[in-house]
């Protein structure tokens, strides 16, 4: 039987997307505590960073260790999927649960701790979900597949920001405006259990390990793997450290921008909305590039790609009206839903030119909402960053490891390892946006806050690039790539 004629499995597959709502919830927790930190602690900008530090350093960490036990020990092949995922569940629990005593103590550098440890199992995770979503059925619907995936990891951290702000402030007029860290410690106690939980029905879910048939072709000379033969991956590899990094930065330094005078003062209770909205964007992106996944006429196909981000935008704004938030002011953000849509129909199917098109649109929207007069209208720009971003994963992904064969493996693990990029880019953007507590007055007629969103717009101009550049790459190496194209991690 063809491997082209494989039929999704989905019942495995709802099982396993269920990990990927996880990394989507925690995710966007992040984002609701890293202004709770720096008010309580009373940290500056960059320091406050650290929290997404502590977080993707864990990544790069977890798989660096993994890599080199693959060196002496196939994981995956010893243990099987099922058992090395419930054992990253299982750590990530150990960090959620890290809270309590850390909340207790209140101490900043225990609770980057109990981040990096969350963030540990999500690497081991991570290296076992991405291949498995893949592997569940036909490969020409693969990146489809983890771009349905990335899809339930966006509604993930959409509610997430909005189920943490109510368990942290409480909803509509009963809102707390202060914060204790006491108030942290039951969410992440329901976090731990829920890890705990997942952990055990991943044990007995019907996952099958995918089949081992391509071990036997691995089996041709042993030369070795030289990673400056592959152009396409080391560029691939800066791609995934900029792309996390630009997706992590826009949202991190958020608070930040919101809270100045310039953009309306906005405090750390009313923050939540905005970052599902951010959140939301990716949500709707993938979901909308996730629409690929189904075997539908081009008419129908068509009219999903506008219904689909319609009713994940209607997601978003009823999770908020539900929290009681006031989102009157989110009502014009259609107009840049539509772009994204033209956008990607122009990009259709080809990973680079995608990537491409969508690099030069994030790029342009930073630009927007750096000159912008209005700010109210500004913000936007910057939120619909999200958008333009939330269907890069799987064309860098795509790209960097196409025409690798046998080495693909290994690939994937230092693609991984380039998560680091989340930890790395915002304390870059955060250290610009701490000039303003020793320069006041800004550049440009701007805060220094406002302008540190050059750094995003700096990773949207490479983004652009490889995708331009990385098929040019593949042709001088006789390898065709057009299919991908979807998004998420």
């Amino acid at each position: 039987m063809s491997s082209e004629n494989v039929q999704t499995k989905w019942g495995q597959f709802i099982s396993l997307i269920i990990v990927f709502f996880f990394w989507g919830f925690v995710g966007s927790a992040n984002d609701i505590l890293i202004p709770v930190f720096k008010k309580v602690f009373t940290l500056s900008q960059v320091q406050s960073q650290l929290v997404a530090w502590a977080f993707y350093a864990a990544y790069f960490v977890g798989s660096m260790i993994f890599f080199l036990v693959s060196l002496k020990l196939d994981v995956l092949q010893k243990f099987g999927y099922k058992k090395t995922l419930s054992a990253g569940l299982l750590l990530s629990a150990v960090g959620s649960f890290l809270f309590i005593p850390a909340a207790t103590m209140e101490s900043f550098p225990f609770f980057l701790t109990a981040l990096f440890t969350v963030g540990l199992g999500f690497s081991i995770q991570q290296i076992v979900a991405n291949p498995l979503a893949i592997k569940m059925g036909s490969p020409a619907t693969g990146a489809h597949r983890l771009t349905l995936a990335g899809g339930i990891n966006s509604f993930g951290t959409t509610i997430g920001a909005i189920l943490l702000g109510i368990a942290l402030f409480g909803m509509g007029d009963n809102k707390n405006t202060s914060l204790s860290l006491e108030d942290i410690k039951l969410p992440f106690v329901i976090l731990g259990l829920a890890f705990i939980a997942v952990a055990v029905f991943m044990n007995f879910s019907k996952i099958e390990d995918p089949a081992k048939e391509e071990e036997e072709v691995v089996k041709v000379a042993h030369e070795k793997f030289n990673i400056s033969d592959y152009p396409q991956l080391y560029l691939g590899m800066l791609g995934i450290f900029i792309y996390v990094g630009t997706e992590v930065t826009i949202i991190s330094n958020l608070p930040a921008l919101l809270h100045t005078a310039e953009f309306g003062n906005v405090l750390e209770d009313a923050i939540a909305p905005f970052i599902a909205l951010y959140w939301g964007s990716l949500m709707i992106g993938r979901w909308n590039g996730g629409v690929n996944v189904f075997n539908t006429s081009n008419l129908v196909n068509t009219a999903l790609k506008f219904i689909v981000p319609a009713v994940a935008f209607g997601v978003i704004i009823g999770a908020n009206i539900f929290a009681a938030h006031d989102v009157s002011a989110f009502y014009i953000y259609p107009i840049w839903i539509l772009l994204f849509i033209a956008v990607s129909f122009v990009g259709g199917k080809n990973a680079g030119k995608t990537l491409m098109l969508f690099g030069i649109s994030g790029l342009l929207m930073m630009v927007a909402g750096l000159v912008w007069p209005d700010p109210s209208i500004a913000k936007f720009f910057f939120i619909s960053g999200g958008l333009f971003l939330s269907i890069m994963w799987p064309s860098i992904f795509d790209l960097a490891i196409a025409g690798l064969g046998k080495n693909t493996g290994k690939a994937s693990s230092f693609l991984i390892m380039m998560i680091l990029g989340g930890g790395v880019i915002p304390l870059i953007q955060g250290s610009i946006c701490d000039i303003d507590l020793t320069s006041p007055g800004g550049i440009f007629g701007i805060t220094w806050t406002h302008f540190s969103y050059i750094v995003p717009l700096l990773g949207f101009a490479y983004l652009g690039f490889y995708g331009f550049y990385c098929p040019k790459i593949l042709k001088r190496q006789g390898i065709n790539h057009v299919e991908g194209g979807g998004g998420g991690h």
